[in-house]
This record gives structure tokens, sequence and C-alpha cells, in this order.
């Protein structure tokens, strides 16, 4: 017997910390009916009338783990221009251990969106979503001087984007290689390398 409307909202926030909690410990991989109904105690028939099928299943984990990066704690944007640029990429790495948990969590959902084509789909559009708040920020940067005129306000949002999720990568697998000093010193470094060099003062 489905739950009632009213038993149902009841135990909408249980499902949601239930399904958090295995991809916490599992990440996607071990992200399955039996592992969430074992998490909240009750038959994998009961959670059924809430996932009743393992793709709607990972769509609400994907849901929960935008709202919770949505949701995370952020880093003051201290100016326009680049310096907010790398508050932004700052607050991307895993430079603490809630935010090494979520980037677990999203790595661990990529190889399941490139064998789904909608999920795919989505994937890319919160990737569009990504870019397309940096780039006002590199147009500050570029109107103030910080980047070269001529620069592509939305190539180079493209570019932060990749370089910051492929420094997240490193750090996942090699954390003693890529500790937090060093991921902030390689955000400095690339925010450098996009900075117009400027005559040395005689």
């Amino acid at each position: 017997m489905p739950p009632a409307p009213g038993d149902r909202e009841a135990r909408r926030d249980d499902v949601s910390r239930a399904v958090w909690q295995v991809l916490a410990d599992k990440g996607f991989g071990g992200l399955t009916l039996r592992a969430v109904a074992a998490a909240m105690g009750v038959s994998t028939g009961m959670l059924m009338h809430y996932f009743p099928t393992k793709r709607a299943l990972i769509a609400h984990a994907l849901d929960l783990l935008e709202k919770r990066t949505a949701e995370r704690p952020r880093r003051d944007r201290p100016a326009d221009g680049l310096a907010t640029v790398r508050a932004m990429l700052l607050d991307i790495l895993p430079l603490t251990e809630g935010d090494t948990a979520r980037n677990r969590i999203w790595v661990s959902s990529w190889d399941l969106a490139l064998a789904d084509d909608g999920l795919a789909t989505d994937q890319a559009d919160r990737y569009t979503r990504l870019r397309s708040t940096l780039r006002p920020h590199f147009e500050a940067a570029r109107g103030l001087g910080e980047v070269p005129a001529a620069a592509d306000p939305e190539q180079l949002a493209a570019t932060a984007v990749a370089f910051t999720h492929g420094l997240v990568v490193q750090a996942l697998f090699d954390p003693g290689r890529f500790p937090e000093d060093v991921q902030i010193a390689m955000v400095d470094d690339f925010l450098a390398s996009i900075t117009p060099s400027r005559p040395a003062r005689r």
C-alpha cells in the first residue's frame, strides 16, 4: 500500500537523508534501492513508492547533490573582476572535508551520466550554468584591464572551469601531491597566466 499523502511528505526528508548517507559512504557506484532502504531501516518495496526505478533514484540523488552544492558555504566576493573569479574557483576545489566529500560524489556520477543521454544533457547544462556564472566576472576583469582587451570572457570561463575541474580530479586521486596550499597556489598561478604582462620598471 502506498504511503498516504501526509506520510509521504513526512518521509521525504528521511529518504533524502538516507540517499545522501549512501552517496557519502559509497558514491553513485553503491547507490541502490537496497542500500537506501537499509540506511532507512525499511523494505525496498516501501522505497519503490518513491523511486519505482533505479533511474528515478539516480535523478533524485543528482538533484539532491546539486541542491547541497548550491547551499554550501561560500567565500565572500571581495571585488569585481579576477578577485571574485578566484573566490568562485576556490569554492569548487576540495579544500575542506565537506568539499572533498561532495566532489567525490560528483566525480562518481560522471560514469552514469556518460552512459545515459538524459543525464549527460543535464550534466552539460550544469557546466553551461557554471560557465555563465563566471563569464560576467571575466567581463568585469577585462574592463578593469586585468585580462587582455581582446580576451573572450566566454572562452576564459570555459578554460577556468576545465582547469579547476582537472585540478579537482588530481587532488581527489593524489591528495598528498595536491594539498590545500598547493591547490590555492595553482589557482593563483592560473589567474596570473591570463593577466597581461606589465613592462618592467626601470
